[in-house]
């Protein structure tokens, strides 16, 4: 434990930081006021930066002006004067002349839509949207989504509870203009959300989208619709009970612990017996069945049920997962549409859990790109053991009333389903979707480039595994013959050559492939934890790694499909974000990129806005820790001022990066325009750094977390001048709620107050998914549950009134508030004091503007009387 800090001599500010000019505290109606005024003045740190970008290239020689017109990049903005984001695009345009002499343009945004509607949220989002949204972590207004079918230019996007298609001109032959499009509705007979809309690869009129719980296409022509797949036994019944299977719908550990949104992919070519005006179209999807899973019901005051409650699946530590396979539909279209009475589905002959009967999560699936395969990765419970699997696509039977008709095989060619990848870890495997498949060269290989963490730190790896085309036969039952069946080992792994290496992450989502020249681009941390790049790196021969964006920023980069260039958007702590559109040039020397257009330039920051400083020190746990600071933004030198440590503190999540600190922030930044100091500290357990450090907590959630915040917070009170380390607070949210009531029992000596956030309290009654990863099985780590609950440290709660405050929305699916519930029933029964803020309308986040001002205010209030 961190040694107690000496402070040194300063004046420690003992006045209250929200004092009227009479020298009393301020009223609850003047502290709102105050949130108000304040949140008005730091608005522009709220505006985001553009997202979601498509880049759409034209044919070389295309001019424009004596300008070379290379084509649109389109993305999700907020056009000017408006509050909402709305598909918007950008011309590419490389003007002649050197960089010095023309400077970076500034692209024009451009809004694709002609708007008819008022607003693209007027419409009241339902139940699935709204927990979409939930699981994506988005709080974005307006058009949140779209998919695109690039070469057409054809864009299907959610908006208004409905869904809306628009195309944009035929950039082959046409010179650019600005004419807005019209966006047109998606015409329906379904009466209910329509989720996760996809255009077809193959078939550019066909979408696909899921509505309640099934898989249905609609011809974005003549809006003729056809239901693929049929899991609902009673579609008409709201009961959960009644329909536990669903098709392309992530369970909700799959899309809240695992980062899978989606539970259907279209295959990316049409089948070879496709012929004339006749195409034949591929589903692949993942059928689940929740029927062992437990059922939890919500008390929800705004719910549509008359009872006013809502049902959700929901599987605790150590209970019964969700069970998924993988299936296939196919369908027929033509120049009308979906051909009806053309749809047949395909089973696997045998399920993956044949051939991996350990494995739990079906966590990844998709196909390659010449569609000959589907792939999937599957994961054991204890999420230590991952195989990569390789599906011919004759491994899906057609079935007959849902059944597979085995007389109808002729099993002797049948092809066997292979491993092509397998790792174990000790720790546990962060899942991610770095893959990318080459053409096969050979028919008995395929290579690809896979990221894996087995050195302890996250790489890049190209991989070239053996690929059998015939399957051996076994015996099967007495009277039932011998057949061929697929067999499932590790398959022979040719070769595994490290592209990357060393003591830092590769991150983010994707990597880019540039197969013509042999390039891999990725984004990492090479240069320092603290900053993410674009690297690129060439897999034929491996050396050493090139850094494409400039250092003092962290980058967010999406590259084109030939990789010739890319957009970043960029910031640091003390600088907004800008966008910038760059080229990848390969003749230059020491040089990969130059800029080519600007998006979004640097916002001049507001006169009440100041910048959080960032400080970094040797830990006693043997690692260097990074943190940041907020002072008061009436800091005086020499003049200690309220501090509160706001924690997250949990996996999965790093608060302190070189990056601008804005929306997501704000809280802060309204913490220390009232006069607190904030101080954040990513200790032991936080992302980025290494397999070992976020390990650290390794089936002891809870308590080793408080250790590292605690000796962060005095590192900076004994080497700055604002901390006084007397008057603390400890804030967090979710997992940062869960250490803020860890922290306030562990060290009531360092924390005067607690203010705790959709709390978890025990790790019992948290997912299967997150919990089992960090804790494993509840039976396999007893002590190491009990010491993570909160509710065994009940009796060090302080007996002091107002050191804690607990917040939490009652609708809230994700911690759910039966956590709250056991905490103060516990409090209660112990006599412990302690207050109880509930949002009735809220789920795990604060989503509505009137809760977000009422739980500001109460923060501040809460704080100015006790701390």
């Amino acid at each position: 434990m961190a040694s107690e800090v000496m402070i040194d001599p300063y004046t420690v500010d003992s006045s209250p930081p929200h004092e009227t000019e009479s020298g009393g505290k301020k009223t609850w109606e003047e502290l709102r006021r105050s949130v108000n005024e304040t949140m008005k003045s730091l608005i522009m740190l709220g505006s985001s930066p553009p997202t979601s970008f498509t880049f759409r290239m034209v044919p070389e020689g295309a001019v424009v002006g004596g300008n070379r017109w290379l084509g649109r990049l389109y993305f999700l903005g907020t056009p000017e004067k408006a509050r909402e984001n709305s598909l918007l695009y950008a011309d590419l345009v490389e003007e002649e002349g050197s960089e010095e002499e023309l400077g970076k343009p500034v692209l024009a945004w451009t809004n694709l839509l002609d708007i008819l509607q008022p607003s693209w949220s007027s419409g009241q989002l339902s139940r699935e949207e709204q927990l979409m949204l939930e699981r994506k972590r988005m709080g974005s207004y307006g058009i949140t989504s779209y998919d695109c079918a690039g070469a057409k230019g054809r864009f299907v996007f959610p908006a208004n509870s409905c869904l809306y298609m628009c195309e944009d001109r035929d950039l082959t032959c046409d010179l650019p203009s600005s004419i807005p499009v019209l966006p047109k509705l998606i015409e329906t007979s379904c009466a209910g959300a329509r989720l996760d809309p996809k255009i077809c690869p193959v078939c550019a009129d066909i979408m696909a989208f899921v509505h309640n719980n099934d898989i249905w296409v609609t011809s974005l022509n003549t809006f003729q619709e056809m239901q693929l797949t049929f899991t609902q036994v009673d579609p008409d019944s709201s009961r959960l009970e009644d329909n536990p299977l669903t098709a392309g719908v992530p369970s909700f550990v799959m899309s809240e612990e695992f980062d899978r949104y989606t539970g259907y992919w279209w295959q990316p070519v049409a089948d070879q017996s496709s012929a004339g005006e006749v195409q034949t179209l591929r589903v692949l999807y993942e059928e689940v069945d929740e029927g062992k899973v437990e059922i939890l019901r919500i008390f929800a005051p705004s719910s549509q049920d008359s009872d006013g409650v809502d049902e959700y699946r929901y599987p605790r530590a150590g209970s019964a997962n969700a069970s998924s396979v993988l299936k296939i539909v196919e369908f027929q279209v033509n120049s009308f549409g979906p051909v009806v009475g053309s749809r047949q589905e395909r089973h696997l002959v045998e399920p993956l859990t044949t051939h991996c009967p350990w494995a739990e999560y079906l966590v990844r699936a998709g196909w390659t790109p010449d569609g000959k395969y589907v792939y999937a990765q599957v994961l054991d419970r204890s999420q230590q053991h991952l195989r990569l699997l390789l599906i011919p696509v004759d491994c899906f039977v057609p079935v007959m009333d849902g059944d597979i008709d085995m007389l109808s095989l002729d099993l002797t060619t049948y092809p066997p389903v292979q491993c092509i990848y397998e790792e174990s870890n000790s720790i546990w495997i962060n899942v991610h979707d770095i893959l990318h498949f080459f053409p096969q060269t050979f028919e008995n290989e395929i290579s690809f480039v896979w990221a894996s963490q087995k050195s302890g730190y996250r790489h890049l790896y190209h991989v070239t595994s053996s690929v059998s085309s015939s399957g051996a036969p076994r015996t099967l039952p007495e009277g039932e013959g011998t057949v061929p069946v697929p067999s499932c080992g590790q398959g022979q792994m040719l070769e595994e050559k490290p592209l990357t290496s060393g003591e830092w992450d590769v991150v983010g989502k994707q990597v880019w492939v540039d197969e013509k020249r042999a390039i891999v681009f990725f984004t990492g941390l090479k240069d320092t934890p603290l900053e993410m790049h674009l690297y690129a790196v060439s897999y034929a021969h491996p050396s050493d790694i090139v850094r494409l964006t400039e250092t003092g920023y962290s980058h967010i980069v999406t590259m084109n499909s030939d990789c010739s260039m890319f957009v970043t958007t960029y910031s640091n702590i003390c600088s907004s974000p800008v966008s910038m559109v760059c080229k990848v040039q390969h003749d230059l020397q020491g040089r990969l990129s130059a800029p080519l257009s600007s998006l979004l330039q640097q916002m001049p920051l507001c006169p009440s806005y100041q910048s959080p400083e960032m400080f970094s020190y040797d830990s006693q746990s043997g690692y260097h820790h990074y943190g940041m600071f907020f002072r008061p933004t009436c800091y005086r030198p020499g003049v200690r001022y309220p501090t509160v440590l706001f924690v997250y503190g949990g996996p999965q999540v790093q608060l302190v990066s070189n990056s601008f600190k804005g929306l997501r922030f704000l809280r802060l930044h309204t913490l220390a325009a009232h006069g607190y100091a904030v101080v954040v500290v990513d200790g032991r357990g936080s992302c980025h750094r290494g397999l070992m450090f976020e390990g650290s907590v390794k089936d002891r959630l809870g308590t080793v977390e408080i250790v590292d915040q605690v000796e962060g917070l005095q590192y900076v009170a004994a080497n700055y001048d604002f901390v006084d380390i007397n008057r603390v607070a400890i804030h967090g949210w979710s997992y940062g709620g869960y250490l803020a009531l860890m922290g306030l029992v562990q060290r009531p000596d360092v924390f005067k107050l607690a203010v705790a956030g959709a709390p978890v309290v025990s790790w019992k009654l948290y997912d299967t998914g997150y919990t089992e990863r960090y804790m494993s099985l509840p039976h396999v780590n007893v002590l190491g549950y009990l010491r993570g609950s909160v509710l065994n440290y009940i009796k060090e709660f302080p007996d002091e009134e107002n050191r804690l405050l607990i917040v939490h929305g009652l609708i809230d699916e994700n911690v759910h508030f039966h956590h709250t519930s056991k905490l103060v029933t516990a409090l209660v029964k112990a006599c412990k004091p302690h207050r109880l803020q509930v949002y009735p309308n809220e789920r795990h986040g604060i989503r509505s503007h009137e809760s977000n001002e009422h739980y500001k205010t109460l923060l501040l209030s809460f704080l100015q009387d006790n701390l």
